[in-house]
């Protein structure tokens, strides 16, 4: 069973059709900022991207060279591995309704390839409430096809709940965990990280957590959401990058920590035809110092918003800047009530 409470079960539909607004933009930070003045002379740049699924899409979606040229400046891409990646789907109805999950490794290996990321720059959490759609064995499936494709995975009970990534003379640490599931939890126990405390994570030149958490279709936070990501920058965390909410949702500094609530769908989660507010998703780009007195802080963010427009089978990516007539105008206006 779900641990989803019965008024979430209920707003799902009617915030799908109309993703809401609602809570307040107050106190919340702007789309970017430089926090270091003079700039660092090194820094490592992360780029975080949101859920990849293959619900929406039967082929590799088409990338605009700007988003391409973007995420090929990073040095590490983190993002959401919302699918079971297995070769046939043990849910087969669910599947086919879009209530369960399922990508190919070649679907995976596709999509890479039409972004322009490279597989050894990119970290996969799997920490979030599909994984287990098609059952152990699409997890263990899963898994397996991560380490072929050379994909290096966080969120796995198994493996502990920080992973560390050397980034020329950073040591980042990456730590994924799901506070909703949609299997019984004795079949998440063990398997995927569950675990919002990090108060005995290891320290790092600098601590980055992937939860997905909060509700979907809301474009702000929850209280619950907020108080969380205030304990985690208090137990060190200076960077969190959230999924979940399959919407765009704003960034807030709290103390020395950043964090970048939301960054919606970076392929397409839902069913083909999703209202506009949930097309729009995020990158979210950091540049952190690797000098020797600041090694660790961010030097800069950016959020870059783009838009999955529908093409046929599958999706075009393309920049805000990139659209023509009315669609521009709503996605900026809903931009400007995201980001003050």
């Amino acid at each position: 069973m779900s641990n989803y409470p019965l008024s979430y079960k209920l707003s799902w539909l009617p915030r799908f059709l109309k993703p809401s607004l609602g809570g307040g933009g107050d106190g919340f930070a702007p789309m970017a900022a430089r926090l270091i003045e003079p700039p660092p002379m090194r820094t490592v740049r992360l780029a975080f991207i949101g859920d990849i699924s293959a619900v929406a899409n039967s082929s590799a979606p088409v990338c605009d060279p700007a988003i391409k040229a973007l995420l090929g400046t990073a040095d590490l891409v983190i993002g959401n591995c919302e699918s079971p990646v297995v070769d046939r789907p043990s849910a087969v109805l669910g599947t086919r309704l879009g209530t369960h999950h399922a990508m190919s490794e070649r679907f995976l290996a596709e999509a890479l390839a039409a972004v322009g990321i490279a597989h050894e720059k990119l970290v996969l959490s799997l920490a979030n409430n599909h994984v287990l759609d098609q059952g152990v064995a699409g997890f263990d499936e899963t898994v397996a096809a991560l380490k072929r494709l050379g994909i290096r995975s966080i969120g796995l009970a198994a493996d502990g709940p920080v992973q560390s990534v050397k980034l020329g003379p950073l040591n980042v640490g990456l730590a994924a965990f799901t506070l909703w599931r949609n299997a019984d939890e004795d079949l998440f126990a063990g398997r995927v990280s569950m675990a919002s405390d990090a108060e005995r994570w290891p320290r790092v030149d600098l601590l980055c957590a992937v939860p997905h958490w909060d509700w979907e279709f809301r474009h702000f936070p929850r209280a619950g959401t907020k108080a969380l990501a205030r304990r985690l920058a208090g137990q060190g965390v200076g960077l969190i990058a959230g999924h979940h909410a399959h919407v765009l949702q704003p960034v807030e500094r709290i103390g020395d920590a950043i964090v970048a609530y939301g960054l919606g769908d970076f392929l397409g989660t839902a069913l083909a035809r999703q209202p506009w507010p949930g097309r729009i998703g995020g990158i979210f780009v950091v540049d952190v110092s690797a000098d020797e007195g600041s090694r660790g802080a961010i030097a800069a963010y950016r959020m870059y918003p783009f838009v999955r427009l529908r093409s046929g089978d599958h999706e075009r990516l393309v920049p805000v800047e990139g659209l023509d007539g009315a669609i521009r105008g709503k996605v900026e206006g809903r931009l400007g009530a995201i980001f003050p």
